[in-house]
């Protein structure tokens, strides 16, 4: 053996890959990579993409399984900003969750947290941090100036 093995995340659309790869390039920019035939070929089946670095494989064709939240991608982002950038498109057509979850228009689940969060949840202090798991639990979209200091 000379290949060596990898690890790929397979996620199978019933219906609008391509419309799918299109909106994840408009939305993660230069941080999403796939071949460029795959965002004008009307009859695609399967596409290697990455996100962040993370690497699918998408298929399109109809009878899968929908997608649900036993699983999600997790998004970690420096700051509010960016934060709200990618929490506004995923939901556009998609749907918010709670504690920074929500679903894309294909039912893809997505977490995307600050990576400030973390000082607040994990503060020093402990009542302060307890108190900051209690407002995280509240938000649908994590709202980093909502958490105690």
């Amino acid at each position: 053996m000379t290949q060596p093995s990898t690890l790929k995340t397979f996620l199978w659309f019933s219906d609008g890959l391509q419309e799918a790869l299109i909106f994840y390039k408009e939305t993660f920019g230069n941080h999403m990579r796939v071949a460029a035939e795959n965002l004008v070929s009307p009859e695609l089946f399967t596409a290697d993409f990455a996100i962040y670095g993370h690497e699918f494989i998408g298929m399109n064709t109809p009878g899968g399984d929908l997608f649900n939240n036993s699983i999600s991608l997790s998004i970690q982002v420096d700051g509010q900003e960016e934060t709200d950038r990618l929490w506004d498109a995923i939901t556009t057509n998609g749907a918010p969750g709670r504690c920074g979850w929500c679903t894309d228009k294909w039912g893809v689940s997505w977490q995307v947290t600050p990576l400030q969060m973390r000082d607040y949840v994990g503060h020093p202090d402990g009542e302060k941090a307890e108190q900051n798991w209690g407002i995280l639990r509240g938000m649908t979209k994590i709202q980093l100036s909502d958490f105690v200091n």
